[in-house]
């Protein structure tokens, strides 16, 4: 049984990563770790095509609703800080929250980097021979020019070479069935789908689990996939395959996992934090729930019942290490440590470093090539807003020449500091997908509120299960009130068109522009070719804006 002195001695191994305040801490500071049992999970996730150091600032905004409301991970800024007793102005502090973010980058640097992973893992290895299980939670293999220009074969070679066990998927189904077919064949390892049928028969498409034997004990990885992929992402590109969060599924396996003989069962989710915190409490039998989505970094594990919930972050920013001691067929005790990977800090993986120069290198030049410079700082994690956002929106309404302009609220995308030359590599780092056409058409008023509703209540549903991803839709051109607690279809209200300061009228056609459509054939030039042409303007200053009143939170 995991115990309190388990979640009390990760709590004291996080206090001392972060003792030492206002110094960059040391590799092996960083690596530093008393190892407990039989059992080293190593997790990564959301990676989201990132191979290079880069920086992403955590969100300053992360609402949650229900039984969610005011609970980790929907902790932000100085609260999070006090939740988890971290010192302000230390690289902990800096890792996981938006406080004087642009002052901290400037003295920790940037995180992440392929061959900065590979160290770590490799590290983690050498102390657990015949230990340890790395797996992938998916949203790898999107996200960067070079994932978009070899459909997925740059991250395919870098998973390879950092030697991934298992994985699962949700932007990976961007590339159309017949393309991730193509890719799970070259992997080497299982891609797990328990919750992925086909349409026709209703079996499985990809295995729904993967046994491993570790340290001498068995540990049952069952996967989940993204559950709402056909709804958040064009159907048409996977038009054989059915997702869903599949609850009594899901508990069957993890039963016949139990019988099979499996001493751990790890659930390999992609589901979403505040979905696999409802799965622990629904499905029992869970030891582990690794977590991926929604891009949460929490430096403790949550324990909900029996079932500990990781939750390691996005673009490699963070490598989960857990530990666990198995006695008497269940697991007993546990160890954890979530690594931020500081570039600066830790000492690149030669041979993971030669293979992204290899798969960078027939981009090099395009990627290199400044576009733009801006005088604020760009980020784009956040529920309702986000400066790189509102930069998109500003080119739709110049380019296409429109009133109302939507972008979607995607997690993904790097950060750039004030002062900084944009390059191409950091728009297609905002922008690079296979859905990139920026339409223009006209839509009455009345519809613009329905859209508005419509992802209000995909993103602040009371109920998890009912909770589709992402975050609020961005806008430009217009403001309004978003009442997140109110119901479903009465949410949004004050609706003006900024403009003329007039109040939406349900019954007037606004000419609209976006991209990221998931109809099929929309029609449009790719975003990142708007964005461009915005850029060439001059220098761009995108401060954060009061567009959206929030309540209710």
């Amino acid at each position: 049984m995991i115990t309190r002195r388990d979640l009390l001695a990760a709590a004291a191994a996080l206090a001392a990563l972060s003792a030492r305040a206002q110094q960059a801490p040391t590799q092996a500071e960083l690596l530093r770790f008393e190892p407990l049992g039989q059992v080293t999970l190593i997790h990564i996730t959301d990676i989201h095509g990132q191979l290079m150091p880069m920086l992403f600032r955590e969100a300053s905004t992360n609402l949650g609703v229900g039984e969610a409301r005011g609970q980790v991970p929907h902790v932000t800024g100085e609260d999070f800080l006090r939740a988890y007793g971290l010192p302000r102005g230390t690289a902990m502090a800096h890792a996981l929250t938006d406080v004087d973010y642009v002052d901290l980058a400037r003295r920790y640097g940037p995180m992440g980097g392929a061959d900065r992973i590979a160290t770590i893992v490799k590290a983690i290895r050498a102390d657990r021979p015949g230990r340890t299980l790395l797996l992938d939670g998916g949203d790898t293999w999107q996200g960067a020019w070079t994932n978009l220009q070899t459909k997925g074969a740059d991250m395919v070679a870098f998973q390879r070479a950092l030697g991934v066990e298992a994985m699962v998927g949700h932007w990976e189904f961007t590339y159309g069935a017949d393309r991730v077919k193509e890719l799970v064949a070259e992997l080497g390892f299982p891609f797990l789908g328990g919750n992925i049928q086909d349409t026709e028969w209703n079996e499985d498409v990809f295995p729904a689990e993967a046994v491993f034997e570790r340290g001498g004990v068995k540990v049952a990885v069952i996967g989940q996939a993204f559950p709402y992929t056909p709804i958040a992402n064009p159907r048409w590109l996977i038009p054989d395959w059915e997702f869903g969060i599949k609850e009594e599924k899901l508990a069957a396996r993890v039963r016949a996992a139990r019988e099979a003989g499996a001493q751990v069962v790890v659930l390999l989710s992609h589901n979403g934090f505040d979905v696999d915190r409802k799965v622990a409490s629904r499905v029992p039998g869970i030891d582990v729930i690794l977590t991926g989505h929604t891009h949460d970094a929490l430096p403790r594990p949550l324990q909900v019942g029996n079932t500990l919930l990781i939750a390691t972050g996005a673009n490699g920013k963070f490598v989960s290490r857990l530990d666990l001691d198995v006695k008497d067929g269940k697991v007993a005790g546990f160890r954890h440590a979530l690594i931020p990977v500081f570039s600066n800090a830790i000492a690149p993986d030669p041979e993971m470093a030669a293979l992204v120069r290899r798969v960078r290198e027939p981009f090099a030049a395009d990627l290199a090539r400044v576009v733009g410079r801006t005088e604020s700082l760009l980020w784009r994690r956040g529920n309702t807003a986000g400066t790189w956002d509102d930069l998109i929106c500003d080119a739709l309404l110049e380019q296409r020449e429109a009133e109302v302009a939507l972008s979607p609220g995607f997690r993904w995308g790097t950060t750039l500091l004030p002062g900084t030359d944009i390059t191409a590599e950091d728009v297609w780092a905002q922008t690079a997908m296979t859905y990139p056409a920026a339409y223009r058409t006209t839509m009455k008023g009345e519809m613009l509120k329905a859209v508005l509703e419509d992802v209000a209540d995909n993103l602040f549903n009371p109920d998890p299960y009912y909770q589709q991803g992402g975050d609020m839709v961005r806008t430009g051109g217009i403001s309004f009130t978003l009442d997140v607690a109110a119901p479903s279809g009465r949410r949004v209200s004050d609706l003006t068109l900024l403009r003329t300061g007039q109040p939406i009228d349900a019954a007037r056609d606004y000419t609209v522009a976006g991209w990221a459509s998931i109809n099929q054939a929309t029609e449009g030039p790719p975003i990142w070719d708007v964005v461009f042409r915005h850029l060439a303007k001059g220098p761009v200053r995108a401060e954060p804006r009061n567009d959206v009143r929030l309540r209710g939170a």
